[in-house]
């Protein structure tokens, strides 16, 4: 019963949102809260609800104040010079836009969190996705689907929770699968690509000759391989049709005006020394990462803006990113507290364990990897890593299969996982990129898939799944 009001309530959670007939924050509170009083725990909602709280509360605070220091980052210029070389290397090219996108969120996802690459990256590339009028989806998808991939790295949390699960060294299984997420990044390079082309062809190949200029209304956009728009003309002819290059009016390019009042160049270098010491310190474990945000945030507002007034109206400034941001993970503290607490959760992974057939047994690698996708999808990391992954590899040993392929196998699914609607970043993602999480949802779910597969796919060719 309870396996099957737990695939119920996260169907029914998904579907809503897809098709946008709830917000992601009432579904997260309300689905589930009527689940719980379904299967006659109404009573205990809130202790499961306080449950889950507790558990978010200090990645809540994380995200709050990481979204405060690289927004004041953001304002004080220090990613200036990273937006500069990658609209010049775009050069508002549909084709190198997206492909742009998916490689700056690889490289920044080498720090090892979602929420940091997720807002560098749409800092750096929604103004030019805004001034093309190119999908947003496409962009957070692919962000989303390139983080998935590095999110692997030992420091970024499953691969150390598989080796601590199973009690085996990080580097044991994180080296010699090396090659095979190489090819699934490959194929999101691959992807965006594709997607690229796609929307070079709806909307014409694009060249923007200049995009940062002193006057923020002088853009010089040629068109369609044709028409021309001179410095200061508003008129650009595309593929499809006729549009219109905007300057700097509530197109998304302030964020790049070369001579906002918030730039301290002065500081640029201090800037960039602290955020490299907070980097460092995240991925040194040196202090829990809520507290370097929170000290880094706080140090950032008072070196480059000592006035009361000027730190006041930077929190101000990104307070809806925050707020948003913070009202999300704990809606989703209510979803994954009734989840786990009424042991819907606990059932759904017996019953799937399961349901494997007895012929299976020395294939469980390849059963693992599957498996992953659609779990680390329908519940947290630590749920899967924790509470699955060891049931797995018992089944796995039992038939001669080793530890480290059904931990090696158990990493594909991260390219989905990145996308689920119980990761807090995936909320900085679309919040930030003022995209729907029922579009995102819709339109990367079925590439992500595929990119997990074809990293399993490439594990097993390769010979270490």
């Amino acid at each position: 019963m309870l396996t099957v009001l737990g695939f119920a309530m996260i169907a029914t959670f998904l579907v809503l949102i897809m098709l946008k007939k709830m917000s992601p924050i009432a579904a997260l509170v309300l689905i589930p809260a009527l689940f719980c009083v379904a299967v006659g725990q109404g009573a205990q909602l809130g202790d499961y609800v306080i449950e889950g709280v507790g558990k978010l509360a200090p990645t809540a605070a994380m995200l709050m104040f990481a979204i405060v220091y690289f927004g004041v980052m953001i304002d004080v210029g220090l990613f200036d010079p990273i937006v500069r070389g990658i609209l010049r290397f775009c050069k508002a090219d549909p084709v190198r836009v997206v492909v742009g996108t998916a490689v700056l969120a690889a490289i920044v996802s080498l720090d090892g969190d979602g929420s940091t690459t997720f807002m560098i990256t749409v800092s750096a590339m929604y103004p030019l996705y805004k001034r093309l009028k190119m999908s947003l989806v496409v962009m957070t998808g692919v962000a989303a689907m390139a983080n998935g991939v590095m999110n692997t790295l030992p420091w970024g949390g499953p691969t150390a929770r598989a080796a601590t699960a199973l009690k085996l060294d990080a580097a044991d299984i994180f080296v010699p699968m090396i090659p095979a997420l190489g090819v699934g990044l490959l194929f999101v390079f691959a992807l965006a690509y594709v997607l690229g082309r796609r929307e070079r062809k709806r909307i014409g190949y694009l060249t923007l000759d200049e995009v940062l200029v002193p006057e923020a209304d002088a853009v010089l956009v040629t068109a369609g391989g044709g028409g021309t728009g001179k410095a200061g003309d508003r008129k650009a002819t595309g593929a499809s049709g006729t549009g219109t290059a905007t300057g700097g009016e509530g197109d998304g390019f302030q964020g790049l005006d070369p001579k906002r009042a918030t730039l301290r160049p002065r500081l640029y270098w201090f800037n960039a020394g602290l955020t490299v010491a907070l980097l460092a310190a995240m991925i040194l474990e040196l202090l829990p990462i809520p507290v370097l945000f929170l000290l880094g945030a706080a140090l950032a507002l008072t070196v480059n803006y000592p006035k009361m007034a000027e730190q006041k109206e930077r929190i101000a400034a990104h307070a809806d990113n925050v707020l948003n941001v913070a009202g999300m993970v704990f809606a989703a503290a209510v979803f994954t507290g009734v989840l786990t607490g009424t042991g819907m959760v606990k059932h759904m992974a017996d019953w799937l364990v399961g349901a494997i057939p007895a012929g299976m047994g020395p294939h469980m690698a390849l059963v693992t990897g599957v498996l992953s996708i659609p779990l680390t999808y329908f519940m947290s990391n630590d749920g899967f890593y924790f509470g699955i992954l060891p049931v797995l590899a018992e089944a796995g040993a039992a038939h001669g299969v080793s530890s480290l392929e059904i931990a090696r196998a158990s990493l594909v699914g991260q390219v989905l996982h990145m996308s689920s609607p119980l990761v807090p970043a995936v909320y900085v993602l679309v919040g930030m990129a003022k995209v729907e999480f029922g579009d995102h949802t819709r339109f990367t779910v079925k590439w992500a898939a595929l990119a997990s597969l074809v990293v399993l796919v490439a594990g097993i060719l390769i010979g270490i799944i």
